[in-house]
C-alpha cells in the first residue's frame, strides 16, 4: 500500500511527493474510521437481537479498540513517510495494547451480561464465581500481552522467567503480606464461605454487613449503617465468620411469665400456645418445637417458647414473632390470667398499732 500511495503521489506533485503522501494516508485513515464504525454500530445493532450474549458483547468490545487500531496503522504510514525509526516497535507496542484492552473489554461485558442473565433467569448464577473467572481471564490477559510486548521489544523472554524464578523468593518475603492476601481472595473462591450480597458477620473482629465485593486483596463488606469495611482477604483465614444469610429457618426464643395467683392456669395456658403454634401456617412444624414449664422466678411463673419460622428474612420474620407473641397474650388472657411484672410483696407479721397522742 505505501508504494501505491509513493508512486501515485510522485505523479502529481513531484518532489513535495511526501505531502501528497500525508494526505493520502490520512484521508485513507478517516475513511477506513468511518466505515468500520458505520459497519460495527449496524452490526451490533443486529446482534442485541439475538438470544447469545456473546456476539454483541464482542463486537461493543471492538467497537473502540478497532478505531484506536485504524489510526495507528494510519499513524505508522506516516512515521515512515517522514522516517521515523522507531515507527515499526511503536506500531508493535501499540497494537498489542490494543488487542489486550479489546480482551478485557470483552470478558468485562461477558461478566455483566452473564450476571444480568442469571438474575432475570430461573437458574441462578453465582456472581462470586463469575467475577472469579473474569478475574484470572483479566490477569491471564495483561500478563501475557506483557510478556509479547518484551519480546516484540527484543527482550529474552526465558532469561527474564528464569531471572523471576530466582528473584520470586525474595519478592515473595518483600510482598509477603501481598501473597497472603491474595491466596486469602483465591481460599475465599474455591471454599465460597460468603458470595457477594450476602449477609455476614464476625465476633472475632467487630464485622457485620453486606458483601459488596470479593477482590485479590480486599472484600469490601456494607455495614447496616452504610458504612465501608475494607478488609485483607489474609484476616478470613483466622477468623470465624458466620453467614446468617445460609440460614433455613429463623428461630423464635422467648421466655414469657404468669403470675403466681395464675399456677393452677399454667399448663391449660401452655397446651393452647403448643397447639396455636402447631397449627401457625408461618411456623415450621419439620422444626424443633418446644413449649415448656421453666421456673419458678422471683415475680413471675416462666415458660419458654422454642420455635422456627419459615422465613428468613429478617422483615418477615419480625412480622411472624409479631403476631404469636400477640397470640400468646390473647391465650393468657383468655384463660384469665395476667402476664407478669417484677412486684414486691411486704409481710407484717403483727398488725400496727397507731398510738394518740
Amino acid at each position: 500500500m505505501m508504494e501505491w500511495i509513493q508512486q501515485h503521489a510522485s505523479q502529481f506533485v513531484g518532489e513535495n511527493a511526501w505531502i501528497a503522501e500525508l494526505f493520502i494516508v490520512i484521508f485513507l485513515t478517516l475513511l477506513v474510521d468511518a466505515t468500520q464504525k458505520i459497519i460495527l454500530r449496524r452490526l451490533q445493532k443486529r446482534l442485541t437481537k439475538t438470544k447469545t450474549i456473546w456476539d454483541d458483547a464482542l463486537v461493543f468490545a471492538m467497537r473502540a479498540p478497532v478505531s484506536i487500531i485504524v489510526w495507528i496503522i494510519g499513524l505508522s504510514y506516516v512515521g515512515n513517510i517522514l522516517q521515523f525509526k522507531a515507527t515499526e516497535s511503536i506500531r508493535s507496542i501499540g497494537i498489542i495494547i490494543v488487542v489486550a484492552w479489546a480482551l478485557v473489554r470483552f470478558i468485562r461485558q461477558v461478566e455483566e451480561r452473564v450476571i444480568r442473565a442469571g438474575e432475570i433467569s430461573e437458574d441462578k448464577i453465582d456472581r462470586t464465581t463469575a467475577y472469579a473467572i473474569a478475574q484470572l481471564l483479566r490477569v491471564s490477559v495483561l500478563i501475557t500481552a506483557f510478556l509479547v510486548g518484551l519480546q516484540t521489544l527484543g527482550f529474552n523472554i526465558s532469561a527474564i522467567l528464569a531471572f523471576g524464578g530466582i528473584g520470586g523468593i525474595a519478592v515473595g518475603f518483600a510482598a509477603k503480606d501481598m501473597l497472603a492476601n491474595f491466596f486469602g481472595g483465591l481460599m475465599i473462591y474455591l471454599d465460597r464461605p460468603f458470595a457477594v450480597g450476602d449477609w455476614v458477620r464476625s465476633s472475632d473482629r467487630n464485622i457485620e454487613g453486606t458483601v459488596e465485593r470479593i477482590g485479590w486483596r480486599l472484600t469490601v463488606i456494607r455495614t447496616f449503617d452504610k458504612r465501608p469495611l475494607y478488609i485483607p482477604n489474609s484476616i478470613f483465614a483466622s477468623i470465624a465468620v458466620e453467614n446468617p444469610s445460609r440460614m433455613s429457618h429463623r428461630r423464635i426464643y422467648e421466655t414469657i411469665g404468669v403470675r403466681y395467683d395464675d399456677v393452677a392456669k399454667v399448663p391449660a395456658i401452655i397446651e393452647d400456645v403448643k397447639a396455636m403454634l402447631q397449627v401457625h401456617p408461618d411456623i415450621a412444624q419439620d422444626q424443633t418445637m418446644i413449649v415448656n414449664f421453666n421456673q419458678f422466678a422471683a415475680s413471675s411463673l416462666d415458660f419458654f417458647v422454642y420455635t422456627f419460622t419459615k422465613t428468613t428474612n429478617w422483615i418477615e420474620f419480625h412480622k411472624v414473632k409479631q403476631d404469636v407473641l400477640l397470640k400468646i397474650s390473647d391465650i393468657i388472657s383468655r384463660h384469665g390470667a395476667e402476664i407478669a411484672f417484677p412486684t414486691s410483696t411486704v409481710h407484717v407479721p403483727e398488725a400496727i398499732r397507731l398510738e394518740q397522742t
